[in-house]
């Protein structure tokens, strides 16, 4: 008996949540630098290197996460994911050096590497075609509040109780999760897919010109968005002289405004989606939107105080997650739900590669206040990515534009 669209909404949703607590563990390391670089001696450049740790492994592991969600169902693939995050979470609180800090975040990594597909793979059972970018817009939604509240919570917490107790509070928080999402995947079924068949997926969508295509677009979207998860308190804190109980008044600001980005991003793209027969071409039409309306970046080193640049980056994050959230859709839409737990491992792998390389960068020539360099960087890509997307095919040919 099909499921109503409220009931399937609310299993999204409640799946979300995983996302929440995925981007709460994550962005309390950069929420809570300032704290944890004056206690283990380490400059902006180490912070790019243990960013590096987490995503190297974030990257790598991403393509067996892939797997297992093709393979064993969303279900028992997330079970395994959060459990392993959120000891890594734990774990984080109970460092007591560079190094053990190093192997905790790289830890991390592997375990959040399933998040991002496992939505993904989600939107793709749970959700008709054209619900999907909004789908993945609701996930950014999630992904945004983790980072919020990483942001206002954590500092508060840190400031009262120390550093460590936010990163423990955020793990027992994701085992917690865990039979809650048991309940709902119980009581409201999947709709659009079968259950996992049994059969080994294949890697052999690596060798599809559109994955490829698709990898090298999403290396050029997401430095911008890397940027503004991890080094806006560091931004605010080195560049405004602002002080980190200050930093708090705004740091939650830019995620909380890229929730409307990704709606903004899925709602152009359904729009468009009513007058095209195929959803690719509205998608890339949403893409190029966000791409020429991300220059306003441009103007951030010309920010007079605190307010001004939080104002731009949050309109910066809010173009960056109006883009992404089109382009995690399109493997969808190009692979179907069959494939499309690797085909947005695929995508994550690319993210994390991207973080590897660019964080020490980030680091080293923010050390050297070459923030103007930084931000040129992650903006100017962008457009680039949006043109690469125009070589995507269908099978009948060319997209039409």
């Amino acid at each position: 008996m099909p499921t109503s669209v409220s009931l399937r909404w609310l299993a999204v949703s409640v799946f979300v949540i995983s996302s929440v607590l995925n981007y709460l563990d994550r962005g309390l390391l950069g929420t809570l630098a300032p704290f944890i670089m004056a206690e283990f001696h380490f400059t902006q450049t180490g912070f790019g290197w243990l960013i590096s740790a987490f995503s190297l492994t974030y990257a790598l592991s991403a393509l067996g996460t892939g797997w297992a969600l093709d393979r064993f169902g969303v279900n028992r693939s997330i079970y395994a994911a959060v459990a392993w995050w959120s000891s890594a979470a734990v774990g984080t609180g109970l460092v007591r050096g560079f190094s053990s800090l190093g192997i905790c975040r790289s830890a991390l990594g592997i375990g959040e590497s399933a998040g991002v597909s496992a939505v993904g793979k989600l939107n793709a059972v749970y959700l008709k075609p054209e619900e999907r970018a909004l789908g993945a817009a609701l996930n950014q939604i999630g992904i945004s509040i983790g980072g919020s509240v990483a942001g206002y919570w954590g500092i508060s917490q840190a400031v009262a109780h120390g550093w460590r107790w936010p990163f423990m509070m955020a793990g027992l928080c994701g085992f917690a999760w865990i039979p809650v999402w048991w309940f709902t995947s119980r009581s409201i079924p999947a709709q659009f897919s079968p259950p996992p068949s049994g059969e080994n997926p294949s890697f052999a969508i690596w060798r599809d010109r559109n994955l490829l295509i698709l990898i090298l677009a999403n290396l050029l979207w997401m430095g911008g968005y890397s940027l503004w998860s991890s080094w806006t308190v560091l931004y605010l804190t080195h560049v405004h002289n602002i002080t980190l109980q200050q930093a708090k008044n705004f740091v939650w600001i830019p995620p909380l405004i890229s929730n409307v980005g990704g709606f903004f991003g899925g709602w152009l793209s359904r729009h468009w989606t009513r007058s095209m027969a195929d959803p690719i071409p509205a998608r890339l039409r949403a893409v190029w939107v966000a791409a020429l309306c991300s220059l306003v970046t441009l103007s951030l080193p010309f920010a007079p105080d605190a307010r001004w640049a939080t104002a731009l980056i949050s309109a910066s994050f809010f173009f960056a997650l109006a883009g992404s959230v089109n382009i995690y859709a399109l493997p969808i839409d190009i692979f179907g739900a069959k494939r499309s737990g690797m085909a947005l491992a695929a995508l994550t792998f690319s993210y994390g590669l991207l973080q590897t390389v660019i964080s020490p960068i980030i680091g080293y020539l923010s050390d050297h206040r070459l923030y103007s360099q930084v931000i040129w960087m992650v903006t100017v890509p962008l457009l680039l990515s949006a043109l690469v997307l125009q070589s995507l095919t269908n099978k009948s040919g060319s997209i039409p534009q």
